[in-house]
């Protein structure tokens, strides 16, 4: 008997990226013939929730999940992995709208998450791999990243970026929707909850080109609270039994 092939379904949050979504769906889903893709729009006043009504009224593999209004990245991603999970998805993906994650990387992270439990795209792998940058904000990168491993022990080269897929069953146990963190620190956070529950973490070489349209989402309040995110994460695990999966 055939095993049933594995759902995919890619995350991809929005927020002003009109010039972008039409564009980065259509070769998302060339990439492979099974993969749908949720895009999680916040209102956005540019119209993309629009874009991507008329494209999910063409195929069946383009879903959208309109919300009210702009609530953060790890809000969005909260409500998207809930909207997955439901659609029945066996594998969930997230990545950025903005082509900064290159929907080729798509198949290399579906041939590693068969032997994996999760799988990360990382810029530090081989190198420093970041494309566009100015040298301050690659700087800021590289040292929070640093800063990450040495305060949680993760041995994690890229904990900040947001290209990655989970298992559903990863997903489900260690209770995402407990996250109340936003922006980088959302992804540190769950980088953490799978590595102290002793999944497979995989991380694969990616080259992080910066946004081709639009403005950029990062802030200094995004910033401080992976800052302090990171020492809660270690305090709490100090005090905390670890379970495992």
């Amino acid at each position: 008997m055939n095993e049933q092939p594995k759902k995919t379904i890619i995350v991809i949050p929005t927020y002003n990226e009109r010039e972008n979504i039409s564009r980065i769906l259509p070769e998302v889903l060339a990439v492979d013939g099974s993969v749908e893709v949720l895009v999680v729009d916040d209102n956005s006043p540019d119209g993309t929730g629009e874009i991507v009504a008329g494209m999910a009224e063409k195929t069946s593999r383009v879903h959208l999940l309109q919300r009210a209004g702009k609530m953060g990245l790890g809000s969005a991603y909260r409500d998207g992995f809930a909207k997955a999970l439901e659609m029945g998805a066996d594998y969930v993906m997230e990545m950025d709208a903005d082509f900064s994650h290159d929907p080729k990387y798509i198949h290399d992270f579906l041939r590693m998450i068969e032997v994996s439990d999760v799988v990360l795209g990382s810029r530090y792998q081989n190198g420093v791999n970041v494309i566009n940058w100015p040298i301050s904000r690659l700087i800021l990168s590289y040292s929070a990243n640093l800063y990450t491993r040495i305060v949680t022990g993760m041995p994690i080269l890229d904990a900040t970026g947001g290209f990655k897929c989970f298992r559903r069953e990863v997903l489900e146990a260690i209770d995402y929707r407990t996250s109340r963190s936003d922006g980088y620190s959302f992804q540190i956070e769950l980088n953490f909850r799978c590595w102290r529950q002793g999944y497979r973490i995989r991380e694969i070489p990616i080259v992080f080109i910066d946004r081709h349209s639009g403005t950029s989402k990062m802030s200094k309040k995004i910033m401080w609270e992976a800052v302090w995110m990171v020492w809660r994460l270690r305090l709490g695990s100090l005090f905390s039994k670890t379970p495992t999966p």
